[in-house]
């Protein structure tokens, strides 16, 4: 496995606007509203692979003791990479990295002995998470050609080589993204560790105070209603859920629907601090001379 590579290797410039930069179709697709479902949605489809998610029962104690602890360090890696620095991007992937590492054990329903950080459930999990932002960010209406779209699959290819991926194994395009998904549907399965994690994701538990006093319960069952409601027929059919087109095009309406709702709020207020802190700090930064 490549080793990441160092900050010495950038320049001071190619540091402060990060990894993809405010001409990215990254900052485009995860900066907007969409984005929050599609997670969920990644979160859903990851579960299906079962030396993976045996992977996440075995280690991640975190989603017994404390899942929001868990979910929002992983918000976190992922705007880190996506806005941060280099410099903070490449601290998240070592923490990352180093949380991997020297981890293995047997997965009981396939009986696949496996390390944690083997590249190709490392890409399972990219993969899981590039398409479900994409698919989720043009069903709710954000602007993208399909030229924008391979070119969103492609600079995501940086992100699965930080952390561990087999460069030559990444895709590039959607179709080849789309062919992926063809080849290993084969091997996915609703497993019991899948349908701990699919609970918890569908209805987590929070203090009752947080239900009583906040918006939190029914704002996150909209989010993961439209999470579960756009996830693939063949993926909505192994958990039990719905599979027909007319669920589709239900999913597809409301997921625009929340989109719009959300940006009638303002960025000030709808964008994360680290989305609001990159845009500053890009704002700053000298053009590059003729």
């Amino acid at each position: 496995m490549k080793p990441t590579p160092s900050i010495n290797d950038f320049t001071e410039r190619e540091d402060l606007l990060g990894f993809f930069g405010p001409d990215s179709i990254t900052w485009r697709v995860h900066s907007d509203p969409a984005f929050s479902v599609g997670g969920i949605r990644a979160l859903l489809l990851q579960a299906l692979h079962p030396v993976a998610m045996g992977g996440v029962h075995q280690f991640s104690t975190a989603f017994a003791t404390d899942p929001w602890a868990r979910l929002t360090r992983t918000a976190e890696y992922v705007a880190t990479l996506s806005f941060g620095t280099r410099r903070d991007a490449l601290r998240q992937v070592r923490r990352v990295r180093g949380l991997h590492r020297g981890k293995s054990g047997v997965e009981e329903t396939t009986g696949r002995h496996f390390n944690v950080d083997d590249a190709d459930l490392l890409l399972w999990v990219h993969n899981c998470e590039v398409e479900s932002l994409l698919s989720t960010a043009r069903r709710s209406g954000v602007p993208l050609t399909d030229a924008d779209a391979d070119r969103y699959v492609e600079e995501q290819v940086v992100a699965a080589v930080l952390v561990g991926c087999e460069e030559a194994d990444v895709p590039r395009t959607v179709a080849e993204l789309d062919a992926y998904f063809d080849r290993i549907r084969a091997q996915l399965a609703v497993t019991p560790a899948a349908r701990t994690a699919s609970r918890f994701i569908l209805l987590p538990p929070m203090p009752g105070w947080v239900q009583v006093l906040t918006p939190a319960r029914p704002a996150w069952s909209t989010l993961a209603s439209l999470g579960a409601a756009t996830l693939p027929g063949w993926a909505r059919r192994l958990y039990g859920l719905p599979g027909f087109g007319l669920t589709d095009a239900a999913a597809t309406a409301g997921l625009r629907a929340f989109r719009q709702t959300a940006l009638a709020v303002p960025a000030r207020v709808r964008e994360s601090p680290i989305v609001r802190a990159a845009r500053e700090r890009v704002a700053a930064v000298e053009p590059l001379s003729a």
